[in-house]
C-alpha cells in the first residue's frame, strides 16, 4: 500500500458510528472468548452441558450464562435428551442463524493458523463429501479479493440499502 493511499484513506473517527455498524453488532453478540469456544463445540457437535465445561474448563456460571445468552440470541437452541437413569436435559445445537457463523468462524481458525504460533490445527472443517472449507474474499461482481490491503472501510448515505 502505498503512503499516499495510507494517508487518504486514514481517518480520526470510524465512518460509522457503533450504534448503526452491524460488526460491531456482531462482536457484541459473539466477540466474547468464551462464546466463540461455545460456538466451537457446537460447531464440533458437542451438546451436552457437563462435556462442554469438560471440554473447556468453564465455570459451570459462565457457561450458563452464555448458553443462556446464544439460545436467547437465536444462534443456539435446546435439544431435549435424557440418559438411562438419570433426569431430562438439555443440550445446544446451532441453529441456522448459528450455522451462518461457521464462515466466520472458519476465517477465525485460517487466521490462528497463518498468524499464531501452533501451525496447522488438527480440526479440519470439511463438507459432507469430505472436501476441506476454506474461507475467500469475493466482492459483489463475484471476482475474488486480491489484495486485501485495498479493502477500506466507508459509509454508505443512510437513504440506500447498504447490501
Amino acid at each position: 500500500m502505498t503512503n499516499e493511499r495510507h494517508n487518504a484513506s486514514a481517518q480520526l473517527h470510524a465512518p460509522v458510528p457503533l450504534a448503526e455498524c452491524a460488526l460491531a453488532r456482531a462482536i457484541r453478540t459473539i466477540g466474547d472468548g468464551w462464546t466463540l469456544l461455545i460456538l466451537r463445540e457446537a460447531l464440533c457437535g458437542v451438546e451436552r452441558f457437563d462435556a462442554m465445561r469438560d471440554d473447556l474448563g468453564i465455570p459451570r456460571s459462565v457457561l450458563s450464562q452464555r448458553l443462556k445468552q446464544l439460545t436467547s440470541e437465536g444462534l443456539l437452541q435446546r435439544k431435549p435428551y435424557s440418559l438411562p437413569g438419570q433426569r431430562p436435559r438439555d443440550g445446544y445445537v446451532l441453529t441456522e442463524r448459528g450455522r451462518a457463523l461457521i464462515p466466520a468462524l472458519a476465517a477465525l481458525r485460517e487466521w490462528a493458523e497463518t498468524h499464531l504460533p501452533g501451525g496447522p490445527s488438527r480440526l479440519r472443517l470439511q463438507d459432507s463429501d469430505g472436501q476441506k472449507v476454506l474461507t475467500h474474499l469475493i466482492r459483489e461482481d463475484g471476482e475474488p479479493v486480491e489484495d486485501i490491503a485495498a479493502i477500506v472501510a466507508v459509509a454508505v448515505p443512510p437513504d440506500t440499502n447498504p447490501a
